[in-house]
């Protein structure tokens, strides 16, 4: 049996909390913003609504919208958090294998199969919020929390490089490549899944004495 080790528990922060408290309109409006956002991406798709469509819905002034969002890819990374912050709680204290208490190559299998399920089910606003600019996916708090996570992961597994590793497989689930897999080779999710799964395990076995 696995013992969990320091590096099973070391604590990765989420990434929420810490923020000023807003005002009680601010807070509606947001609400608000996002709700509609939400519906219109939806239904619409992400490349058809602009900002204005969404200001019109959401019955907030354009100049509102644009402070507090700054562009569409802004927008989609809101979105994005409540997402992204349940994924890290279930990676820092849900239950095995995804949380602690696994050997590091389950675990770190286990990142890659919710990580790919997670990009997948919200591709579009994924992709907007990870090419907004050049080496945008890099900049964001949640790649910081993903590579980390991977990282600490394949450090625990006695690895060679394991900051590399953790980059390679990061980059092989970026929105861009994984569209390229389901959209235009039309691969199936849980076919894909298996993949990378045994790419991650792979990439977590030490090299011979």
């Amino acid at each position: 049996m696995h013992r969990v080790t320091a590096a099973d528990r070391r604590d990765l922060p989420l990434l929420t909390g810490g923020a000023p408290r807003e005002r009680a309109d601010a807070a509606r409006n947001r609400t608000k913003v996002l709700a509609a956002a939400d519906e219109l991406f939806r239904r619409n798709g992400v490349a058809a609504v602009s900002m204005d469509d969404v200001a019109a819905a959401a019955g907030v002034g354009k100049g509102t919208l644009y402070r507090r969002f700054g562009d569409k890819s802004g927008l989609a990374a809101a979105l994005l958090d409540e997402r992204e912050s349940e994924l890290q709680a279930a990676i820092l204290s849900g239950p095995p294998p995804l949380g602690p208490g696994a050997p590091p190559a389950d675990r770190l299998a286990a990142f890659v199969s919710a990580y790919l399920a997670y990009v997948d089910a919200h591709l579009d606003l994924v992709a907007l919020s990870q090419t907004a600019s050049p080496g945008a996916r890099l900049r964001t708090g949640s790649h910081g929390f993903w590579r980390q996570h991977c990282g600490l992961l394949l450090t625990a597994a006695g690895v060679p490089d394991p900051d590399l590793r953790a980059d390679t497989l990061l980059a092989a689930l970026t929105a861009e490549q994984v569209r390229h897999w389901r959209r235009d080779e039309r691969r199936p999710l849980p076919a894909l899944i298996d993949a990378i799964d045994a790419i991650a395990r792979r990439l977590a076995v030490p090299p011979s004495p």
